[in-house]
C-alpha cells in the first residue's frame, strides 16, 4: 500500500476506517469500547514515513517517526530551540516512546497530550496528503475539538514541519500530573527568543490539559513579554495574563479553580526553564 491507496481506502470508508500509526491511542480506545463504528484500521507502517530530515528551512519529521527516534536525532534533541519537543517526547516510559508516533499524537487531537502542546509552541505545520493533492496546515488551526482535526475526507498527515529559529531561542514544556503515566492535569509549552540586550523579541505560550477542547495559545501573556527583559516581575505578569485566555474545566483530575491557580505556576516555571536554557543550554 502507498499513500494514494491509503487515502482512497480512508475516503471510501469514511466514518468506518481509522489510520493506525504506533497503535497506542487505538489500543486505549478499543480497551474502553470507544471505537464506535470503526471496522477497518489502515496501517501506515510500511509507507516510508519514519524519518527526520533537515533542510535550509528547518526539519521535516515523518508522521510515523517514534518519540524515541526524535530523541535520538541529535540536530533536534541537542538544539535548545526545540527543547519543548524533547521535553514532551521524553515524558512517557520507554515502552510508549518506542511505539508512539509524532503523527499519531497530533492526529488524535487529545487536549491532554504533551507533544501537540510542544509542537504548537514551535509553530509547527502538518503536511496532509490525499490521492490527488497536498497542503500545509498550521498546527494552531489543525485542532478543531477533542478527537477532531482539520483533516478532510481521505487526507492523511504525512509529516510535521519545524522551522529554524534565530540564535538565543529556547523552548520548554512542563506537565502537571498525578503520576508519570497519567494524562496531564495541565501542561504548558513556551518558546522565547532574546536579543543581545536580553529582551524578548518573540514568544509563544500554549496551555493544554483541561483548559478547553483544544490547546490554547495565550496572546495576552505573549504581549506582556514583548520587548522586555525577562525578570521576575515580567515573568509573573505574563503568567498571570494566561488566565485571560484559558477557560479551565473541572474533572476527576482537578477542579477548574485548581487548574487556574496552577496555570500561573506552571507558566512561570516553563518560562524560567526556557530562559535558563538560553543562558546555559539544555
Amino acid at each position: 500500500m502507498n499513500i494514494r491507496e491509503a487515502s482512497v481506502a480512508l475516503a471510501k470508508r469514511r466514518g468506518r476506517a481509522m489510520i493506525v500509526a504506533g497503535g497506542t491511542m487505538v489500543h486505549g480506545l478499543a480497551a474502553r469500547g470507544l471505537l464506535g463504528n470503526i471496522k477497518t484500521l489502515i496501517d501506515l507502517q510500511n509507507l516510508g514515513l519514519s524519518y527526520v530530515k533537515s533542510d535550509p528551512k528547518g526539519f521535516r519529521i515523518g508522521a510515523m517517526t517514534t518519540f524515541d527516534e526524535v530523541l535520538n536525532y541529535k540536530p533536534v534533541s541537542k538544539d535548545i530551540a526545540y527543547g519543548a519537543l524533547i521535553d514532551a517526547v521524553n515524558l512517557p516510559p520507554a515502552q510508549i516512546r518506542n511505539m508512539a508516533t509524532l503523527g499519531g499524537s497530533v492526529c488524535s487531537s487529545t487536549p491532554f497530550f504533551d507533544v501537540p502542546i510542544a509542537l504548537m509552541a514551535l509553530d509547527a505545520d502538518v503536511r496532509a496528503k490525499t490521492s490527488r493533492r497536498q497542503r500545509l496546515i498550521p498546527l494552531n488551526r489543525f485542532f478543531i475539538s477533542s478527537f477532531e482535526t482539520a483533516l478532510k475526507a481521505g487526507e492523511i498527515a504525512t509529516e510535521v514541519i519545524l522551522r529554524k529559529f534565530p540564535s538565543r531561542t529556547a523552548s520548554s514544556l512542563l506537565k502537571l500530573e498525578t503520576n508519570a503515566n497519567d494524562l496531564a492535569i495541565l501542561n504548558v509549552g513556551t518558546r522565547i527568543t532574546l536579543d543581545k540586550q536580553s529582551r524578548c523579541i518573540e514568544s509563544r505560550i500554549v496551555v493544554g490539559g483541561g483548559v478547553g477542547p483544544v490547546p490554547v495559545n495565550s496572546p495576552s501573556a505573549e504581549r506582556k513579554l514583548r520587548r522586555r527583559v525577562l525578570d521576575e516581575d515580567t515573568i509573573s505578569e505574563a503568567s498571570e495574563a494566561t488566565l485571560e485566555d484559558v477557560d479551565p474545566v473541572s474533572d476527576f483530575r482537578g477542579s477548574a479553580d485548581y487548574r487556574r491557580a496552577m496555570c500561573k505556576v506552571m507558566t512561570k516555571r516553563a518560562l524560567k526553564k526556557a530562559l535558563a536554557r538560553v543562558r546555559g543550554g539544555m
